[in-house]
């Protein structure tokens, strides 16, 4: 079997603004390096297969040391990369209710069947996490991966591994915290959710 550890990238200058960061590439905080300077000592002691990024900046940051600290090269992967939400990149839920009303009505009642003007489809995203979860499993068949991708990424793929509605992504995992850890176990018999979000321990 292969266990895979889902890791949010650290803190970067738009989510301490709560602004809407999906492709756009935005640098971490100080805080959020030292999220990944704290992921980094952890990792260094979990005999870890492999450690992947999405290839955007802020995951790539956040999982360097990772992968330095386990003795690995860093893999990237763009399959893994954040959903695109279009016109709202940038804005924060405030200003997407004033510029785009019924569009954010829409996105709150079902975000994977109406998704932000000019936003990616939450299925294609899930899709290609997905393809690429499926391909880590082949490589690393009986290892332990750790995968420093995005929030509303990760939420889609937990939901399509579990058998969840994609609609309800917000709602059943309404919070991921940065550099927190959720891990999943791949095997024949199927998926398991063995934790949640759960803070780096000392």
């Amino acid at each position: 079997m292969t266990r895979i550890i889902l890791a949010r990238h650290g803190e970067s200058i738009w989510h301490r603004e709560n602004r809407y960061a999906g492709t756009t590439d935005i640098p971490l905080t100080a805080t959020g390096r030292a999220q990944a300077d704290a992921l980094a000592a952890w990792a260094g002691q979990q005999n870890l297969a492999a450690v992947v990024a999405s290839g955007m900046g802020r995951s790539v940051e956040s999982a360097k040391p990772s992968a330095a600290a386990s003795g690995l090269e860093l893999a990237t992967d763009a399959r893994l990369k954040e959903l695109d939400f279009g016109q709202a990149e940038g804005l924060t839920a405030d200003e997407i209710r004033v510029k785009h009303p019924r569009h954010y009505q829409a996105f709150l009642a079902d975000p994977a069947l109406n998704p932000l003007p000019g936003g990616e489809r939450p299925w294609d995203a899930a899709a290609r996490g997905l393809a690429a979860l499926a391909d880590l499993r082949s490589s690393h068949p009986d290892g332990r991966v750790l995968v420093v991708a995005h929030s509303t990424l990760i939420r889609l793929v937990l939901c399509s591994l579990l058998g969840l509605p994609l609609r309800d992504y917000r709602r059943v995992f309404p919070k991921l915290d940065n550099c927190s850890l959720t891990e999943i176990r791949l095997s024949p018999a199927g998926v398991s959710l063995l934790q949640f979000n759960a803070p780096l321990q000392p």
